[in-house]
């Protein structure tokens, strides 16, 4: 098993700043920062002209739990066998020695460490954790849920889970309902219409489609309201002066083709992160900036031990990106998509800053795959299945349907960002050296992190996740007529 030794914390001439997580649910670059329309994000869009915005950051996972028990440890879930969707959560597993949640980590060094579910009397938190460990001991503080507990406990750590975006499944009820709404649907403003959005071109030009699309950017709106009371209240409290603000998403955009695939769309996230007046700010931050360096998420882990001033353990897998303890930048954004849910299959990823490589390992269709949740909360994946049954799309939405591994895929996501034109067959020579150089920085990853992703599950821990899963999201009908 790995091993991580332990580093003394660094001595501090004065208090250290506060550190504040802002995690944001299934999103990629849809903020008016980045360019996004029919979004109103004005309090992320200040925060952005305050501080840094990064462009090149990458889960490691494009679905919450294994991408959370990356980023929690700093340390790739295929390394710590943590890489399966809510693996581990009723048997006896410990992680590697020496592998820890950052927040023990900052708790040794005298930080309280928060998970804020409500603020001013407001809702502004799910608490979420979601990590694929549970026997570590306690991941925050006691009695850490209120945001007053914070103005008397600094120096502090705290992360706010956003509520928004994602669709209100977590009654277990969702079998029953017609259609699964967003969490905070009836109440988001409507800055987005089926009219006024474009939904990316691999999907069918369709009403349900166009709605769906409206729907979400209206969630990543009610997302930044929700976060504007929060730093509202940093504010208020005389607090921000002294408070590091790291927001960033945790995995892609929740959309069929984004949330749970290697695709672009479903490891590109978001990251901005202001400095507070009260402290040096380091040599790389330049506010109203923009970074377009390659990060990884668990960078973000290495980074903000640093910035509590505790050096990076010597075999944690996140770089540290800011400040004096700043590492060479990375070549390469490696990332992996194992079982999530019922849905087995085995995908790696590899972005440098041109190109974008994807190797499936697992045999029969990808996105046509069965996933009781997609099909049930995502009314764009079954139409999807329909038109194809019907034979009425063409082009990239037929591409999609009929996708299959194992295979190669390779895109510029410079001229093609929605990753619609596969390159691998190419004999271009750019092509022929990307394909090349990106295949072997991924087959290298793998041996060198120690991938586990090649052992496959028992079939004993998988059959109860397809009972849970029809029992929460029910079972498409075609299902039983193949």
């Amino acid at each position: 098993m790995l091993a991580v030794s332990a580093s003394p914390r660094l001595s501090f001439a004065a208090k250290p700043p506060n550190i504040l997580w802002l995690i944001g649910e299934n999103l990629s670059h849809d903020l008016g920062c980045y360019g996004a329309k029919n979004v109103h994000t004005p309090n992320l869009d200040q925060l952005a002209a305050r501080g840094v915005r990064y462009t090149r950051v990458f889960s490691t996972n494009p679905a919450c739990a294994p991408s959370r028990s990356a980023f929690f440890t700093g340390m790739y879930q295929t390394t710590t066998d943590t890489h399966p969707m809510r693996s581990h959560r009723s048997d006896d597993f410990r992680l590697p020695a020496g592998v820890r949640p950052v927040t023990q980590r900052l708790r040794d060094a005298g930080f309280f460490t928060a998970n804020i579910k409500t603020a001013n009397g407001e809702s502004v938190g799910t608490g979420k954790l979601d990590l694929n460990f549970v026997n570590e001991g306690s991941i925050y503080d006691e009695n850490s849920q209120a945001w007053s507990t914070l103005k008397s406990r600094q120096p502090f750590f705290a992360v706010v889970n956003a509520e928004e975006n994602e669709y209100d499944i977590y009654d277990r009820k969702s079998a029953e309902k017609d259609r699964v709404k967003w969490v905070g649907e009836d109440i988001h403003v409507k800055h987005a219409t089926p009219e006024n959005v474009t939904p990316p071109p691999y999907y069918a030009d369709h009403p349900v489609v166009r709605q769906e699309w409206a729907r979400y950017l209206n969630s990543v709106s009610g997302m930044d309201l929700r976060f504007g009371k929060v730093l509202a209240q940093l504010r208020a409290d005389g607090l921000e002066d002294d408070t590091i603000i790291i927001f960033f998403g945790d995995n892609g955009r929740l959309e069929p083709r984004g949330i749970h695939w290697c695709y672009d769309n479903g490891l590109r996230v978001p990251m901005i992160i202001q400095w507070p007046k009260n402290h040096p700010a380091p040599p790389q931050w330049k506010p109203g900036s923009v970074d377009d360096r390659i990060l990884s998420l668990i960078d973000v882990t290495a980074t903000t031990l640093a910035l509590a001033g505790i050096p990076r353990p010597p075999l944690m897998q996140g770089r540290v990106f800011l400040g004096d303890q700043a590492e060479a930048p990375r070549r390469f954004a490696f990332a992996a998509r194992d079982r999530i849910d019922e849905a087995v299959q085995r995908i790696r990823s590899v972005h440098d800053e041109h190109f974008h490589y994807v190797r499936t390992f697992t045999t029969g269709p990808t996105f046509a795959s069965l996933n009781r949740y997609k099909e049930k909360c995502f009314p764009i994946q079954p139409l999807m299945r329909q038109l194809h049954t019907e034979g009425k799309l063409t082009g990239p939405p037929l591409a999609l349907m009929q996708h299959h591994g194992p295979c190669e895929e390779l895109f510029d996501t410079q001229a093609d960002p929605h990753e619609i034109h596969d390159l691998s067959q190419s004999t271009h020579p750019e092509h022929r050296e990307a394909l090349t150089r990106l295949r072997a920085a991924l087959d290298t990853w793998v041996t060198e992190t120690g991938d586990r992703g090649a052992i496959p599950e028992p079939p004993e821990i998988i059959v109860p996740f397809e009972k849970e899963m029809h029992d929460w999201f029910g079972t498409p009908v075609w299902v039983n007529q193949r």
